[in-house]
């Protein structure tokens, strides 16, 4: 059974930066693929950033610059830093994983909410 705890949510002021955690317990190592999802009230879940297992990255056009993602796979780990956040960032964060590139199954976290606002 693969579990996810995510952390690091929280109130934040514009301009402000945040740090979301998320560890992967259970048969999973070195996962194909960890990533972001936010879904703001009264809108779809969307991708936020991606990594893959050799390292490349994905990130939506409205984080880029702003946003980092990175793993450390030892710790099945996967890390958001955000900066310069804004108030249309607000929205309840999601971690996802993907074990196994031949599957695809996934994984999600239980979601941790970011709220920027001054």
């Amino acid at each position: 059974q693969v579990q996810l705890v995510e952390s690091g949510g929280g109130l934040v002021q514009p301009g402000g930066s945040l740090r979301l955690s998320c560890a992967a317990s259970g048969s999973i190592v070195s996962a194909y693929a960890m990533g972001w999802y936010r879904q703001a009230p009264g809108k779809q879940r969307e991708l936020v950033a991606a990594i893959l297992r050799d390292g490349n990255t994905n990130y939506a056009d409205s984080v880029k610059g702003r946003f980092t993602i990175s793993r450390d796979n030892a710790k099945n780990t996967v890390y958001l830093q955000m900066h310069s956040l804004k108030p249309e960032d607000t929205a309840v964060y999601y971690c996802n994983i993907r074990p196994w590139g031949y599957s695809s199954t996934n994984y999600w976290g239980q979601g941790t909410q970011v709220t920027v606002s001054s």
